[in-house]
């Protein structure tokens, strides 16, 4: 069981597609994740995949996916993905703990950042659109610790798709500045 496990592994790191998502699994691999975010979950398959790879990275315990989706809300233009019923049969078939909140990042997050603490790594998928992120900045330090990884899918015409890490100091100057103010 132990072998079929590793070579898992080894074909999610190395060989599975798209292959942009390989440097996500060996991240999760070398940083021993235990608790994912995931903004955009799309088809599900990149969430499995992240999921059985903190699994196995894992030394005792469960992982923890959290994953933030328009799921029923989704228009043509958002692309295809999942209801949040097909979602929870889908994931739910993995061995980790699963939470599914539905919504755009900003208002996601916004309502419940506080709840979500010590999230070792943030995907923020290319469907995440603009308008929403600046939102989710703000709220999106509340969930990290200082070794987060947070990581960021886009789409270079040419290129297909990229993940950028983001670096701490990136992400403090986003949530400063994208940050809403009420008028007293």
């Amino acid at each position: 069981m132990a072998a079929a496990s590793f070579l898992k592994a080894c074909y999610f790191s190395y060989f599975s597609k798209p292959a942009s998502d390989r440097i996500l699994y060996r991240i999760i691999r070398k940083r021993k994740v235990r608790r994912i975010l995931e903004l955009g979950v799309g088809d599900g398959r990149r969430a499995m995949r992240m999921i059985e790879m903190a699994e196995r990275g894992s030394s005792g315990g469960r992982a923890t996916y959290v994953g933030i989706d328009l799921f029923e809300s989704r228009t043509p233009a958002d692309g295809p993905g999942l209801s949040l019923k097909e979602a929870h049969c889908l994931l739910g078939a993995t061995e980790g703990r699963i939470r599914l909140i539905p919504g755009d990042p900003g208002t996601a997050l916004a309502r419940t950042a506080n709840e979500l603490k010590k999230i070792d790594l943030v995907v923020i998928s290319e469907s995440a659109d603009e308008t929403s992120m600046q939102r989710a900045w703000f709220y999106l330090p509340r969930v990290m610790h200082p070794d987060t990884c947070v990581i960021r899918r886009e789409v270079e015409p040419g290129v297909g798709t990229t993940l950028r890490v983001l670096q701490p100091a990136e992400i403090a100057s986003l949530s400063d500045v994208k940050m809403y103010r009420r008028a007293a």
